[in-house]
């Protein structure tokens, strides 16, 4: 038997290039050498010989315990401070990156897969991506979903958000479970030394950091969009009468705004500094107070606004609004070994028993044993035991930890929104 031979060469850049020797004709079939070429020249790299065909590792991750982690980069370049957590969501990556609850953090996906569905801009949850960086285990390197506008590396390079893969999700993950949500560095610039990097992540704090003041809007605005006919779910019986509620917007998603609006409310938005006095003035049926990024206790003038409002009117707050809550009622606020991330959490609700799959994303929470009288927990996460609601009936005061706007369950919590409606109707009605 007998065997035509073909020359052919493959070059694989920069340097090494592999050829394939062919086989003399024979009888017997003989085995192919590969032999190791000169390196590229000058030449060569002119040519475009020198690009190689696949990405190699070119960002790192720099954590403040003085671990280091090659990746590959994807979005913007440069280098980037942030807080480093975890979010166990298996989906709905756009909308985490566009919830300003993360400002000033790197969120790492545990969910292996990223990117398959891309990204449009019906799931934006705010005007723009407020997270410090993105890290994930696998960027997929297609999309395959209708629905898809852009691919997510196109989408986070246009509004400068860096981005890491290739990394071990998993060995992270497993650190800051055992250590705590740790600070690092992202850098895709080859000029900084790891020891650089280190001193930057060893030098910044985000605890005591006002970070709702980089996310708030800056004037007051009516929001009038209603959650689109396609996505809507429980809107039999609802009453006809329009709530008008003023929303503060401490870094507030755009779904709360819609159910809202869905369920008969007539909403403006203020910003975080708005005054209590001129919220007052136009007489709302209801005050709703955001969810946003960062630490409680480091916006007191926040805290003062909710006091002067209680008793007033009744109020609804969501995440860092229930934080906010908590301390104007007397209670204190403290930051949780490495927070809850992730559309899976499971909490009771202990008026009804009913356990509901939420949506989180907090780094802190409020101590119940710090709470005057008067002030019922309504809520626990099953995970750890942790204050996940609260209701003061005397102030018409009530409160979630999470996000009954989101839909994990998938509309487990929605039901908070009617509550809400039914604590401003009793209350219209003793009036």
């Amino acid at each position: 038997m007998s065997i035509k031979a073909m020359d052919f060469s493959l070059r694989i850049n920069p340097s090494i290039c592999f050829t394939l020797s062919p086989p003399k004709p024979s009888s017997k079939l003989r085995f192919l050498t590969v032999r190791c070429s000169l390196p590229l020249t000058s030449d060569d790299a002119a040519t475009g010989l020198a690009e190689r065909p696949w990405k190699v590792a070119d960002a790192r991750l720099v954590l403040e315990d003085g671990s280091i982690w090659k990746a590959k980069s994807f979005g913007a370049s440069g280098t980037q401070v942030g807080e480093v957590v975890f979010n166990t969501s298996l989906t709905g990556y756009q909308e985490i990156l566009t919830d300003p609850s993360y400002a000033g953090q790197f969120v790492l996906m545990t969910n292996p897969h990223i990117g398959n569905t891309g990204v449009n801009f019906d799931d934006e949850e705010s005007r723009q991506c407020f997270l410090a960086g993105l890290v994930i285990r696998s960027l997929s390197i297609n999309t395959s979903n209708w629905r898809c506008a852009e691919t997510l590396g196109d989408y986070l390079a246009e509004r400068n958000i860096m981005g890491i893969y290739d990394v071990d999700t998993r060995a992270i993950t497993r650190r800051l479970r055992q250590d705590g949500s740790l600070i690092g560095v992202l850098s895709t610039e080859q000029s900084r030394s790891d020891e650089e990097l280190l001193e930057m992540s060893r030098s910044w704090d985000i605890v005591g950091i006002d970070l709702i003041s980089g996310v708030t809007c800056n004037a007051p605005y009516e929001w009038v969009d209603k959650t689109k006919s396609d996505w809507d779910f429980n809107s039999n019986g609802r009453d006809q009468e329009t709530y008008r509620v003023v929303a503060y917007d401490f870094g507030i998603k755009h779904n709360i705004l819609r159910r809202l609006a869905s369920y008969g409310c007539k909403i403006t938005v203020v910003p975080s500094t708005w005054p209590a006095a001129e919220t007052l003035k136009v007489k709302p049926d209801g005050v709703l107070f955001s969810n946003g990024p960062g630490d409680p206790s480091a916006v007191p003038y926040a805290v003062e606004t909710v006091k002067e409002i209680l008793g007033k009117v009744p109020v609804f707050g969501i995440c860092m609004g229930h934080q906010l809550l908590g301390q104007a009622l007397g209670g204190k606020t403290f930051k949780m070994k490495f927070g809850h991330h992730g559309g899976n959490h499971p909490v009771r609700n202990l008026r009804n028993g009913r356990v509901e799959i939420s949506a989180q994303n907090h780094n802190y929470a409020v101590d119940p044993a710090s709470l005057p009288e008067g002030v019922e927990v309504t809520h626990v996460n099953l995970n750890d035991g942790s204050c996940a609601g609260l209701a003061y009936p005397a102030l018409n005061v009530m409160s979630l930890q999470y996000h009954p706007e989101a839909s994990p369950g998938p509309h487990d919590s929605d039901c908070a929104f009617r509550e809400f409606i039914e604590l401003m109707k009793s209350t219209k009605q003793a009036a």
